[in-house]
């Protein structure tokens, strides 16, 4: 991570948003598991086309990580570890993974849009992401579904 422009966004944010919280309560992290998933998200994101994400619920558990609640100011990284944005979540829903919506899949930007391309690259993605903590990836699995809004680009962006 580039602290620096970790730094320098959350600074140039807090001079227009007076009310903004505390920085050891804003999340800094990356978009996905790989350098391409991080820059690709983070610009559909930056476009305005991307407005939620979801994540395995049992991988927060076995890292111990707080799970996103509304309110929540979450800076992004690009590939680099630079920081390209400043989120806030809106909305956050635990369902069996089975259960995701197309609304939703329509509102992370990815793809065509589809509940179906969702489900074939974030099944992917869970699988992944559970074979790290020694589980294994099915319909049931509980997944966070986080809505977001845009409040702040970098101005390198």
């Amino acid at each position: 991570m580039n602290e620096q422009s970790v730094k320098d966004i959350w600074n140039a944010f807090t001079k227009i948003q007076r009310n903004a919280p505390n920085f050891d309560e804003v999340d800094v992290w990356a978009f996905g598991d790989a350098p391409d998933h991080a820059d690709g998200l983070a610009k559909l994101v930056l476009e305005g086309k991307k407005t939620a994400t979801s994540s395995s619920y049992r991988n927060y558990l076995a890292d111990g990580d707080s799970l996103p609640e509304r309110g929540l100011h979450n800076i992004i990284l690009n590939s680099y570890g630079e920081a390209v944005a400043i989120i806030v979540t809106t909305d956050v829903e635990i369902v069996p993974y089975h259960e995701v919506t197309e609304e939703h899949a329509y509102l992370e930007g990815e793809g065509d849009l589809s509940l179906h391309y969702w489900q074939e690259v974030h099944e992917a993605f869970f699988s992944r992401e559970l074979k790290r903590i020694g589980e294994e990836f099915s319909g049931e699995i509980p997944v966070v579904c986080e809505r977001f809004e845009l409040v702040y680009k970098s101005k390198s962006n």
